[in-house]
């Protein structure tokens, strides 16, 4: 597999893991924990692949097949982490909306 496309599966995978995310906070926010939830998981499901390619590279920069570090590596590095970050705090928001809506529903009664 060629470089470039290496660095774009990082770029893809990553991509789609913080829209996963996002859309776990949207559906945490509507009320929607389990569908919340389940997004987090293919959130998780997209990162796994993104840090398999990820690894790889760093195994062959370790195994002495260095690589030139592009811009679009880093842009590709920055993707993932953004990712990685915004995945953690989506669980976060989650956790609180859902702590939420149960003080509702208790304050409800």
């Amino acid at each position: 597999m060629e470089y470039e496309e290496i660095v774009m599966k990082i770029i893809v995978n990553g991509g789609n893991a913080r829209s996963h995310a996002m859309t776990a906070i949207q559906l945490a926010k509507s009320g929607n924990i389990e569908e919340a939830r389940r997004e987090i998981d293919m959130a998780a499901e997209e990162l796994d692949k993104a840090h398999d390619v990820q690894t790889r590279l760093i195994q062959d920069e370790a195994g002495g097949n260095a690589r030139e570090v592009t811009l679009l590596m880093v842009h590709a590095q920055d993707h993932l982490m953004n990712a990685l970050t915004v995945k953690d705090l989506a669980q976060e928001f989650i956790d609180m909306y859902e702590r939420q809506l149960k003080l509702e529903r208790v304050l409800a009664q």
